[in-house]
């Protein structure tokens, strides 16, 4: 199981170790060491359910990498992830400055946690920040002196949501709140998103484990995931699951537990 008792003695100022939290409940699944026992708690019961291997978890990380590879050779320079999660590899910033040097990335995710360890991973990165804030908040995230120094809202931007918006509850407007943040980016900006897919009767025991142990995670028809991207011009192959938008040569084929996460990514018209 990932990481180990020796974290739980410690960990970064404002962080309560007793309640688990995405970003650390995430890092559990990739195999990481940024989380706590009540983290790992949580991994093991969503594994319980559904037997999730690392290998598998890691395919929503490649599916990120996919997503900015694709984002950049639209001619994307500068990226807002939200909700971003802790530092792994292929982490965003790596990814979209390998394609286009000196690509601007923000990290904005609510877990200080991220904070503290994305900071000691960019140190010497100008082009790089990490933001501590809600993303439900949009007007107070894109208003962000950080933000506003890497981010030029008046030139196109790919905004990622990996894994996020289905830790978002009905009564929070998901659609909405994805269309403020799409409302304040130029014409030719991306939207790239994934989310829980809906396949009872698994996904039906899988988010009452999330929702009774996280408090959040909404697994959500297609038609409902579509809707989130409003009136933008849908980028082939439309929302499918992970393994089938746009697979590369390093794409593994689906287990099937990866078609309970689809992905898809909008282009906003002039």
């Amino acid at each position: 199981m990932a990481g180990s008792d020796a974290l739980d003695d410690w960990a970064p100022t404002g962080v309560d170790t007793s309640v688990p939290s995405i970003a650390r409940v995430y890092d559990a699944m990739l195999g990481g060491k940024d989380n706590f026992a009540v983290d790992r708690e949580v991994a093991e019961r969503i594994r319980k359910v559904l037997p999730i291997t690392r290998e598998g978890a890691w395919e929503h990380r490649e599916a990120l990498a996919r997503g900015v590879r694709y984002l950049a050779a639209q001619g994307i320079d500068q990226f807002l992830d939200l909700g971003s999660g802790l530092p792994t590899v292929q982490n965003t910033h790596q990814v979209a400055q390998a394609a286009t040097p000196g690509a601007r990335v923000v990290y904005v995710d609510n877990d200080p946690m991220v904070l503290a360890h994305g900071r000691a991973l960019l140190a010497g990165d100008d082009c790089t920040e990490v933001v501590t804030a809600d993303l439900r908040e949009p007007e107070d995230v894109l208003s962000r002196p950080e933000v506003r120094a890497l981010i030029d809202l008046e030139r196109p931007l790919g905004l990622l949501m990996v894994g996020v918006v289905h830790h978002l509850a009905d009564d929070e407007d998901p659609v909405g709140l994805v269309k403020r943040y799409l409302d304040a980016a130029a014409p030719g900006s991306h939207l790239f998103l994934t989310h829980f897919r809906s396949q009872p009767p698994t996904t039906d025991a899988l988010e009452r484990v999330f929702l009774s142990m996280l408090g959040t995670g909404r697994f959500r028809t297609q038609e409902e995931i579509e809707a989130l991207f409003g009136s933008l011009e849908m980028v082939d192959p439309g929302v499918v699951a992970l393994p089938l938008w746009r697979p590369d040569a390093t794409t593994k084929p689906s287990d099937g537990h990866s078609d309970l996460i689809a992905a898809g990514a909008g282009r906003k018209p002039a």
